[in-house]
């Protein structure tokens, strides 16, 4: 992740988690792109599906808790580094960066939200709350997920 990242202020428009776990880098690569299975630890949702592999350009669906379905799209991959997902809003788009770093036996996964638009900062004000709040226990989720043998 970019230095100047770190620099800001989180803000429910713009915020970022980052845990480090003993879990190899591929076992988080392999649970954050097998989309199927967000549902297990991710708690805002209640389903997830792409359609193909999940390489640049793959487009999905997403359907939240309280019932509202989303269709997203991978706009930038690195295999076993990074992607980003976009997700349309009117007049906008809630964009989700996932970052792998791994440093001597230790790999640290970022997942980063913002939102952008013309209705960015109304989106930002109604969810970044509640996904700001939900987000150091998805990935606290994930890292036991990709810690067990």
């Amino acid at each position: 992740m970019n230095q100047t990242i770190h620099a800001q202020k989180a803000s429910n428009k713009h915020f970022w988690h980052s845990v480090t776990t003993s879990a190899s880098g591929e076992a988080i690569w392999e649970i954050w792109t097998d989309v199927d299975q967000w549902k297990s630890w991710d708690s805002g949702l209640q389903d997830a599906s792409i359609e193909g592999p999940f390489e640049l350009n793959a487009k999905g669906m997403i359907l939240s808790l309280e019932g509202r379905k989303s269709k997203f799209q991978v706009v930038a991959f690195e295999p076993g580094r990074s992607y980003t997902f976009k997700t349309n809003l009117p007049l906008g788009g809630l964009y989700v960066k996932r970052i792998l770093a791994v440093e001597t036996g230790k790999t640290t996964f970022t997942h980063e939200v913002w939102f952008k638009g013309l209705t960015g900062g109304l989106f930002a004000k109604s969810f970044g709350p509640k996904f700001r709040e939900m987000l150091p226990k998805v990935m606290e989720k994930i890292k036991d997920l990709a810690e067990q043998p």
